[in-house]
């Protein structure tokens, strides 16, 4: 069984608290972007256990790996007492805020079901996804949707408007452990207006989505302080043409929401000429039913 597990960008993200449990209350709008990893899944007849390969060597084989976690929490669960084969081609940048290890685990869950049968809602793997992960839920869920909580309470929004998305992840790694550690909630941190967003999103207004009122991130006061190559992207992406750009989760990726795709083209190869370092792909905005050609997955 072959499935696509598409990465996420944080239209906006804001911690309102930091939880006595030492997790932070939420309130984001994520979005599925048309980029994605390869998880391939293959039952094992008469032979218990999961096994893993990946094109990345740095990635690991066992139940370290987010993918293989979530298939055997199932897989016990459930008692399945043949074995599954897990054949991940990534493709989404690791530790990259784009939620790909999390996308591959929603996927092994989404797998595992329909090749064992087990029955199981999408809500009902929504609530297994939360022990692998704050956002697996989401990306079972998909699309545009409110998450909050720690990221485990989700509604469904009206879909994102077309548009086409450049993502740049410049050559560095952020933990997302470290990021929240760090975080200050004082009274210097711009809020985003997460509501303003919702409104926009149900208006069908692009331009209002991407507004630099709307399209925040709480998580760049300890990201992009620490790494002002961070601004320097939003900067050169607005200057092409960008109707907003932000960070994505707890960084580095960098993405900008353009209404052209001859900006976007022009962006991304400027960007790749001053970060050659850098990774950057144009995407769109992944909708159910909605289709654009797997060229563009680069």
């Amino acid at each position: 069984m072959y499935l696509k597990a598409t990465a996420k960008i944080n239209l906006s993200l804001d911690v309102l608290r930091k939880r006595p449990d030492g997790y932070h209350d939420v309130r984001m709008i994520m979005q599925k972007v048309g980029m994605y990893d390869r998880v391939n899944l293959e039952p094992v007849a008469g032979k218990s256990g999961i096994t893993l390969e990946t094109n990345l060597t740095y990635i690991p084989k066992d139940t370290n790996n987010l993918a293989a976690k979530a298939a055997k929490l199932l897989m016990d669960e459930f008692e399945v007492t043949d074995g599954l084969h897990i054949r991940l081609e990534k493709f989404i940048p690791v530790a990259a805020g784009l939620a790909g290890g999390s996308s591959d685990a929603a996927c092994a869950m989404i797998g595992v079901n329909r090749l064992f049968k087990l029955g199981l809602s999408k809500q009902e793997l929504m609530k297994r996804g939360a022990a692998i992960g704050a956002d697996v839920p989401y990306c079972i869920l998909g699309g545009t949707a409110l998450s909050e909580g720690i990221g485990d309470v989700l509604t469904p929004l009206p879909p994102l408007p077309d548009a086409w998305i450049l993502l740049c992840k410049p050559n560095i790694n952020v933990s997302t452990k470290d990021v929240y550690g760090n975080l200050r909630l004082d009274g210097t941190i711009r809020h985003p207006d997460v509501d303003g967003m919702i409104t926009a999103l149900e208006n069908g207004d692009l331009t209002a989505v991407a507004d630099a009122k709307c399209m925040g991130n709480v998580l760049e006061s300890v990201t992009g302080e620490k790494y002002p190559v961070i601004g320097n992207i939003e900067d050169m992406m607005k200057n092409c043409g960008a109707l907003g750009a932000v960070m994505s989760g707890s960084g580095p990726t960098v993405f900008g929401i353009f209404d052209s795709q001859e900006k976007a083209e022009q962006c991304r190869a400027a960007l790749r000429k001053r970060y050659p370092a850098s990774r950057v792909f144009l995407t769109w905005p992944e909708q159910e039913g909605r289709r654009r050609y797997d060229g563009q997955r680069r």
